[in-house]
């Protein structure tokens, strides 16, 4: 019976292959920031709509965020599709990969959907890169009842259950005095020098770090002329560490560092979080061995569990979701050269034959994983039990 769901999607897959291969490339020809997806938000729900899904837009009160569901089983699938883009890079990141891989793991088990007892639910996700949208579906209610998650991200590795750190994105705001810098620097109260302590202390500070913390950071207003003393500046970090308690430790750390620069020049600060906390990664094991398998079925060659754990991929707000339900967060490679991801090489091998490869398997494997969980009764009930027990 397996067998027969799996030939079922594989040829769901290859029948759309074009039009999953078309909305990625669509997707990366048009980049778009954190809760500005709009044209790649209508572009992934448009199709899925088009092919009998029922669509809601605009959920949890985020305009760019979606969801798509076919099916009335028990067993409710949340495939996540991310978007967003990045600044000045574009899609080097491969979110276009990844909304169509989850677009094509919809249609395919679309096909399959009552026959196996399941409900599929694809969650648009915005604002990945900064915002923490996952976080904010979340938060207000998107994921309940969904049993478990999936997505794949592109990368230059691939990688079934890889780590990701724990991030916080905070933005400090100095505030001083202006004054003429050459006629009456006496007058002023430097926020650009606030600003320079800070940096130089968190730069000292890195030495004593504990191990998997790390600091991250760009100076966003420094001042407004250099013959006037600068009155406000920010700049943004990102701090990142093992895990959610580490990071609380690093944050502590940091904001020291943040009021050193207060205390030495006079002026006052905020902190403002950019971003909900990200967590780290915590994949449910027995659903990323499930994709391994399915992986290495499609031709794969994933790395192994004790190479993975030497691999790092960033931070992901996926991680949330880990924490809150049996969930994965795969990666799957693409022919990129010595480049990584948030590189413009990335960008470019992200709408390629290779990235195209990878939006038709990424959606086979997810489907091929979502199969397995539904078809076997131990692990169904398991995934059944998990939603009981959070509701």
């Amino acid at each position: 019976m397996s067998t027969d769901f799996k030939m079922s999607t594989r040829s769901t897959v290859e029948r759309y292959s074009t039009a999953l291969v078309d909305l990625s490339r669509s997707i990366h020809a048009e980049p778009e920031l954190a809760f500005a997806e709009h044209r790649s938000a209508a572009k992934v729900s448009g199709l899925l709509e088009a092919e009998g899904f029922e669509v809601e837009r605009g959920v949890a009160g985020l305009d760019t965020a979606f969801t798509a569901t076919y099916g009335s089983g028990e067993l409710v699938l949340g495939l996540c599709a991310e978007y967003d883009a990045l600044p000045e890079v574009g899609h080097a990141c491969g979110h276009n990969v990844i909304a169509a891989a989850a677009t094509g793991a919809a249609l395919a088990l679309r096909e399959v959907a009552d026959a196996l007892g399941i409900t599929v639910r694809v969650i648009g996700t915005p604002a990945e890169e900064v915002g923490g949208g996952k976080v904010l579906l979340l938060e207000r209610g998107v994921f309940d009842g969904v049993a478990l998650s999936m997505m794949v991200h592109p990368a230059p590795y691939e990688a079934i259950a890889a780590r990701s750190l724990a991030l916080a994105d905070l933005e400090v705001r100095y505030t001083g005095k202006p004054s003429h810098a050459a006629a009456a620097p006496h007058r002023g109260v430097n926020a650009g020098d606030a600003l320079t302590v800070a940096q130089v202390a968190i730069g000292l500070a890195r030495q004593h770090l504990e191990p998997g913390q790390m600091v991250s950071g760009i100076v966003t207003k420094g001042g407004a002329a250099p013959n006037i003393i600068p009155a406000s500046t920010s700049a943004v970090f990102d701090l990142r560490a093992d895990d959610l308690d580490s990071l609380r430790r690093l944050e502590q750390r940091v904001d020291d560092c943040f009021h050193a620069g207060a205390l030495a020049t006079g002026c006052s600060y905020e902190v403002v979080r950019v971003s909900p906390p990200y967590a780290e990664l915590t994949p449910d094991q027995w659903l990323a061995e499930a994709y391994r398998r399915a992986a290495v079925e499609l031709g794969r060659r994933p790395l192994s569990p004790e190479e993975e754990l030497r691999e790092k991929i960033g931070s992901t707000d996926m991680g949330n979701i880990t924490r809150a339900l049996p969930a994965i967060h795969p990666t799957i490679a693409i022919d990129c050269g010595d480049a990584v991801n948030h590189q413009h090489e990335f960008a470019t091998a992200c709408a390629s034959a290779s990235a195209d490869r990878a939006v038709l398997d990424g959606a086979l494997a997810l489907a091929w994983t979502t199969i397995a969980a539904a078809t076997d009764d131990r692990q169904r009930e398991r995934l059944l039990g998990a939603v009981a027990g959070a509701s």
